[in-house]
């Protein structure tokens, strides 16, 4: 029995620990976890005895060859994928069909019930995203890849990076490296900010140049077979403010702090609070509004969260991010990501690229 057959049979347990005959699966991602289908744009029907994907002529072939052995509804030119799932559901004993709450949308839900008048639809919560949280051995060697392609495309970049280089030329270097490492490309827009635009936690690449100012944040990740990696590594290319390299060594200890107390039984609070109480001590408390990190996969933002009153008990198999930072408006921000396997006894961290306040420093 291969890995997809086995999730979907587990999910099969979820729905009837829900009491669910059926799920139709809308979220594309879900949809490639639950078969290894790549493409988008097709559902999952499951049910105790029955599972087909529903999808149109353009990826007929491929998904002869990702999922032999699945059932294909394949609509017809004309046909819309509403008269697809009506065609499937029609006939069977059970009128109750469950649906993806978290991601489908209310009009996709209208149309859905009125081309099923007869069905009873019922909103499901995470169940297949349970599934997710914990990755297993191929995932993680797949994920260890895509951290594998970001480091060293990082390398590559550290050492060829010049003062009159812009930011959005950095980024898109930076994915062309990566691309050419055999990632599929960035995992996200990669962050490139340099100064006082590194206390904006999202900052777009602009055409500032990397001499204007001594400190540059990257943020960034490869999409390898599917799955995500994400980094942040702060550099300094000149003299940095006494305050700022304050700030660069309580981020650090903040997130070793975090790393620490990564294990199977730490709740997600408990782990944000190990590293926000470092921040909070230093005084910069108000200047850290995020959660300490996210888990990765196929979706580079998946669960589980890491932050305050997030109840979520670590296990085995989860990848998160530990990516504590402060942002002083107008002055500059640090933040600085890993990306840590939880372990039968402890963590992994998977990512090696150094982060110390010594090998920050980059000479022009």
């Amino acid at each position: 029995m291969d890995r997809y057959q086995q999730r979907r049979d587990r999910l099969r347990k979820l729905l009837r620990k829900a009491e669910i005959d059926s799920l139709l699966v809308t979220n594309f991602t879900n949809v490639t976890y639950l078969t290894g289908f790549t493409g988008d744009d097709s559902y999952l029907f499951i049910s105790p005895d029955r599972e087909v994907i529903l999808s149109d002529p353009r990826y007929t072939t491929q998904l002869g060859e990702e999922c032999p052995g699945i059932e294909l509804a394949i609509r017809d030119t004309g046909k819309s994928m509403l008269d697809t799932i009506e065609s499937i559901v029609k006939g069977r004993k059970s009128a109750l069909i469950g649906i993806e709450g978290q991601s489908m949308t209310v009009g996709l839900r209208d149309r859905i019930a009125a081309a099923l008048p007869k069905s009873d639809l019922k909103p499901t919560d995470g169940l297949v995203e349970r599934l997710r949280l914990v990755k297993d051995k191929e995932e993680v060697d797949v994920i260890r890849r895509a951290v594998h392609a970001a480091e060293r495309a990082f390398e590559v970049l550290r050492a060829t990076i010049r003062p009159d280089l812009t930011e959005k030329q950095v980024a898109d270097d930076l994915e062309h490296q990566m691309r050419l490492l055999g990632a599929k490309g960035a995992s996200f827009p990669p962050i490139v900010a340099v100064g006082a635009r590194a206390a904006l936690p999202h900052a777009r690449p602009t055409g500032a140049r990397l001499g204007e100012s001594p400190l540059l944040l990257i943020d960034w990740g490869a999409d390898l077979g599917g799955y995500k990696s994400d980094l942040t590594r702060v550099l300094a290319t000149g003299k940095i403010s006494p305050k700022l390299e304050r700030v660069y060594r309580v981020v650090l200890m903040a997130q070793e702090q975090g790393i620490a107390a990564v294990r199977p039984g730490a709740t997600a609070h408990e782990v944000d609070a190990a590293a926000r109480t470092v921040i909070e001590k230093a005084g910069f408390g108000k200047f850290f509004g995020h959660g300490l990190g996210h888990g990765l996969g196929l979706d580079i933002h998946e669960a589980p969260r890491l932050g305050v009153n997030q109840s979520l008990v670590l296990e085995p198999g989860m990848v998160v991010t530990i990516e504590p930072g402060i942002y002083l408006p107008d002055v500059g921000g640090v933040r600085i990501e890993d990306d840590v396997l939880v372990t039968k006894t402890g963590h992994e961290v998977l990512t090696s690229t150094a982060k110390s306040w010594e090998t920050a420093a980059v000479a022009w």
